[in-house]
């Protein structure tokens, strides 16, 4: 038995007076109060107990251990329900990750909105298009788009995230309109990443997921310099949904080759496995599903061809 195990023993015997009625409150033998009590003197090296075949009753030290076991075990109780209620209620400070042009288009509005429902929650939103570790920076949810590499972290699917091709009027009307994938290694690509050397987009041809040769006139890591781009005719972008529903909307952009879409990827929340998942983390991660699950506001255009 550990002390505070022993010491909740002790402060049972002297509340009631004998060791079987401790024993049956705590669901324990006799014999284990009394070696918890015994041990407790020895490691003390004093008498705590008067003991008589009817009753016990504490000795003047045993009565001073007593009153400060009660205050010992009261503060561990009270600690135990601070931490118990910060599993229940939303409280203390919540460090978010996301990707920079999901986070400023979409998450800087929907945390402002949380922070209204929960007032008592401090938030750190980070927006980084740099792949952080979550565990070894602190974070409580880091927002992911695209395919997930295998982790210890969990993931819930917060909402659809298509991939279209898109180009301006514009450029369309000077350059042509691409009719079969293969049509895209003579256009001007756009293209995400840290090269303008040759480099391939997958699209769905036939059902099936294709490689398909660009060469990019423009690269950047940035979604929303080659959405610019894009709109001021540029060239053909593949980008998210989110970065250019507006502009699909408003007609700035129209969609190319829409019968040979990138497949689909998908908005997920990181976290920590954990068997008490705490209450801020658990209804954020149910408050995006809520505001985004469903059909997300970014989709709601008209397919323009």
């Amino acid at each position: 038995m550990d002390k505070l195990e022993a010491m909740n023993a002790f402060v049972k015997v002297v509340a009631s007076g004998n060791y079987a009625e401790a024993a049956r409150r705590l669901g324990l033998t006799r014999s284990a109060i009394s070696k918890a009590v015994m041990e407790l003197e020895q490691q003390l090296g004093a008498r705590l107990l008067d003991r008589t075949t009817r009753r016990v009753t504490p000795t003047e030290a045993g009565l001073a251990y007593y009153e400060r076991c009660m205050a010992i075990l009261a503060q561990v109780e009270e600690t135990e329900a601070q931490i118990s209620r910060l599993h229940d209620e939303p409280k203390g400070l919540l460090k978010i990750n996301a990707p920079m042009s999901f986070g400023t288009l979409y998450l800087g509005e929907a945390v402002a909105d949380f922070m209204i429902r929960y007032g008592d929650l401090k938030v750190e939103l980070m927006l980084t298009d740099r792949f952080i570790d979550p565990l070894e920076e602190g974070v409580d949810v880091t927002i992911r788009i695209g395919t997930l590499s295998d982790s210890s972290l969990i993931a819930r699917r917060i909402a659809p995230a298509r991939i279209a091709l898109v180009a301006s009027p514009e450029y369309l009307k000077r350059h042509g309109t691409p009719q079969a994938p293969a049509d895209l290694a003579h256009h001007r690509c756009l293209s995400y990443g840290h090269t303008t050397s040759m480099q391939r987009w997958h699209l769905t041809e036939k059902g099936q997921s294709v490689p398909v040769a660009i060469g990019a006139c423009l690269s950047s890591n940035n979604g929303d310099a080659l959405r610019d781009a894009a709109v001021k005719g540029i060239g053909i972008a593949r980008l998210p949904t989110f970065i250019v529903g507006d502009d699909l909307r408003q007609q700035k952009l129209k969609m190319v080759l829409p019968d040979n879409r990138p497949e689909d990827l998908a908005i997920h929340a990181l976290y920590a496995p954990n068997r008490y998942l705490a209450a801020k983390t658990r209804v954020f991660i149910d408050f995006l599903v809520d505001r985004f699950g469903k059909k997300p506001a970014w989709d709601d255009f008209e397919p323009n061809f």
